[in-house]
């Protein structure tokens, strides 16, 4: 682990294996942290935000450093997206690319850190300077997910040092390697000790740190069952809060749309990753006009999509992350057809012998489907799209609208006056509209409902981590008398 600067084994000596799961076989192993270690590493936060060099470090060394770091992961982005594969299956034609680009985060951040401004106020009171500041909070407890490990890292590491915070980090049991990777090239950057500390383990090391007094803010990206829990963990001790939970996000099919580009753009949503993200297009809203064609081409290509080893690059999809979400989904295939939905392609394991014990499902796709059902209500975080028809447009945004989630949304049409009405009326924190899943440094990224609290990315991400002082400048004179507020008045003429 990094704690306070020093690469160190757990307090005990304690270690857990991270399994591929692609061969389905331990290919290293972590420390498995104890309270101790989590204490030692708040601590060290704590000291180098309070006393150390980086409670003086100017917006523009900050920036330097992170410039510094996006250099750092620009050179070493293939071996990072590589241990990315090992621990999570996700593919390596999609997680090259991807690890590569959170250099542009750093790029983009250094350059907030030295723009953080305050405001000056014109408040309706005589003789007053007025204006605001933004500090940072202290130190800052990230959670972070197995899906996209050192994405949603980034999500938080850099907007929260831009704006001058440590950290500790605690990722996802399953995926805790290429942190501890992404740990060694912050030290290569430069940033003193104790500003970015790892601790590695279960769900226990991630209550530790999350409930430990010394930490002043929580980001969390994760269930939303785990989300609620550490809302309320922030809630006892009054800790500032930022969670991205989970989707059931709609993708609306409208029968203007260009089918053959929709049917692409919703695998796209759902199929990628496996389904293991948040923002997948799970609910497929489309047109009865429109839902017989659509669908007959939906299942055409889904069939042709190339399931195997997640480093080949012609696969189209990859494993599921561990042995539990792999069972998780396997048990939805049951509930779907239990519900009356119709199994259109997909539902079982994927058995070709050439792909060994990994943990392959094949895409899958239920027709048929009503929004009161469970595979259509509850986050599956797999291969599996629920195809829902609708009559109008109203009832599209009925349907849309009518779930606890508001992550994300696809809308596909050409009727640009439509594409207004409804980007409107639905309750979501990104709607895309012929396109699906794409991100950015510079564009917010966060849900309505219980898919969370708080946004992620873009300046709005930069006042999640920091807080905002009122100063009131009297330029007037003496302070009047204040129990005889006209003392030294001049009488009314």
């Amino acid at each position: 682990m990094l704690i306070d600067g020093e690469n160190v084994a757990s307090s005990n000596g304690a270690t857990f294996d991270s399994v591929n799961p692609y061969t389905n076989q331990p290919w290293a192993t972590a420390p498995e942290a104890t309270e101790e270690d989590v204490n030692r590493a708040v601590l060290a936060a704590r000291a180098a935000f309070e006393s150390g060099p980086w409670s003086t470090a100017t917006p523009a060394h900050r920036a330097k450093l992170l410039r510094n770091l996006g250099a750092l992961i620009e050179e070493s982005g293939e071996e990072l997206a590589r241990v990315q594969v090992l621990e999570n299956g996700k593919l390596l034609r999609e997680l090259g690319p991807q690890t590569t680009a959170l250099a542009g985060h750093c790029y983009f951040f250094s350059g907030l850190a030295e723009t953080i401004f305050g405001q000056t106020v014109p408040v309706s009171i005589p003789n007053t300077v007025n204006f605001t500041m933004r500090e940072p909070i202290g130190v800052v407890a990230a959670v972070t997910p197995w899906n996209s490990p050192l994405a949603l890292l980034m999500w938080k590491f850099a907007p929260a040092i831009a704006a001058g915070n440590t950290m500790v980090v605690k990722p996802s049991e399953i995926t805790p390697i290429s942190t501890l990777l992404f740990a060694d090239l912050v030290q290569k950057a430069g940033f003193p000790k104790g500003v970015f500390n790892v601790v590695t383990g279960g769900g226990q090391v991630g209550a530790w740190l999350t409930e430990h007094p010394e930490i002043n803010k929580i980001a969390f990206t994760g269930s939303t069952n785990i989300g609620r829990q550490v809302a309320l963990t922030g809630a006892k001790n009054f800790k500032r809060v930022s969670l991205e939970l989970g989707g059931k996000s709609p993708n609306i099919v409208f029968a203007d749309a260009d089918i053959d580009n929709a049917v692409n753009g919703v695998i796209a949503g759902i199929f990628a990753a496996t389904g293991q993200t948040c923002l997948a297009g799970s609910r497929v809203l489309v047109e009865e006009s429109v839902y017989e064609e659509f669908t007959k081409k939906f299942v055409a290509r889904t069939e042709k999509i190339i399931v195997g080893d997640p480093n080949h690059p012609e696969t189209e999809m990859g494993t599921l992350a561990c042995r539990a979400q792999y069972d998780k989904v396997l048990s939805y295939f049951k509930i779907g057809v239990e519900e009356g939905a119709t199994l259109l392609t997909g539902g079982v394991k994927a058995n070709d012998p050439k792909l060994g014990g990994g943990l392959f499902v094949l895409p899958t796709i239920f027709g048929d489907v009503k929004n009161d059902m469970r595979i259509a209500r509850e986050e599956i975080f797999g291969p599996v799209a629920s195809v829902i028809k609708f009559k109008d447009e109203d009832e599209a945004i009925r349907i849309a609208n009518d779930t606890k989630f508001g992550l994300a949304a696809g809308v596909w049409s050409n009727d640009v006056k439509r594409v207004h009405r409804v980007v409107g009326k639905l309750r979501a924190g990104t709607i895309w509209v012929n396109n699906y899943r794409r991100t950015n440094y510079a564009m917010p990224f966060g849900g309505y409902g219980e898919s969370g609290l708080g946004r992620e990315n873009g300046v709005e991400s930069i006042h999640e981590y920091t807080e905002v002082k009122s100063v009131w400048i009297d330029i007037g004179g003496k302070v009047a008398d204040p129990f005889n507020p006209r003392a030294g008045q001049t009488p009314a003429k």
